[in-house]
């Protein structure tokens, strides 16, 4: 794993020039491939009305509006579709080095996220190398007394699929991970199983990549 991390590092090296790009630049040339909604005059506009205080709304590939509704030299948001967001976040390997971090949580109807990682010129980056242990459900789950044991392992069996909502901080480099499975069950288990799940499972970046916060 250090070889391999050590190897992703001294490719991104190799780009210098483009470490110094904020996430308003490096988004805006962003490729097409990675953005079939937004078009690059999409992208530029976003960002010209971020800096001119409007509201960043703008019709998309596919006529319909799409809003970017934060921007900062290192976070973004946007709200691509009705049903779609998109998270950003520059995360520092080096005081010259960078990658983005880019979650998509699509809501269907229950919020579930993926995660991907690239270099600020967007090579796509290995997400191991960032999130070396991703949270499961039993990360979520709090420890329950011994005579509610059985029913807590009888809700989890229905809890046969795993959704997991990721959240980056506007402000901080943290991610937050949200079991939410539970917004697919019936409203009577989805009662009975909330008192054992933990709120969220944090994440911190530290020396180049994402631990759990304690």
């Amino acid at each position: 794993m250090k070889k391999r991390f050590l190897s992703v590092l001294g490719c991104l090296l190799c780009i210098g020039g483009m470490q110094a790009q904020t996430l308003k630049e490096i988004f805006v040339h962003m490729p097409d491939t990675l953005s079939p909604i937004l078009t690059p005059v999409n992208r530029a506009d976003c960002v010209d009305f971020i800096a001119s205080n409007m509201k960043a709304r703008v019709t998309n590939r596919f006529n319909r509006t799409s809003e970017v509704k934060t921007l900062t030299d290192d976070y973004l948001l946007a709200q691509v579709t009705e049903s779609s967001v998109w998270e950003m976040r520059r995360l520092p390997l080096n005081d010259s080095v960078s990658v983005v971090c880019w979650v998509k949580t699509v809501k269907g109807p229950v919020e579930d996220s993926s995660l991907r990682f690239y270099s600020t010129d967007w090579k796509e980056l290995p997400v191991s190398d960032f999130l070396p242990q991703r949270p499961g459900p039993d990360d979520f789950f709090l420890q329950p007394s011994a005579e509610k044991a059985d029913s807590l392992n009888e809700l989890r069996r229905k809890a046969d699929i795993t959704f997991l909502k990721a959240s980056l901080s506007p402000k901080e480099n943290t991610l937050s991970f949200t079991y939410t499975t539970p917004d697919y069950m019936n409203a009577d288990d989805r009662q009975q199983i909330i008192p054992y799940i933990r709120k969220s499972v944090v994440y911190e970046w530290k020396d180049g990549k994402f631990v759990r916060k304690d």
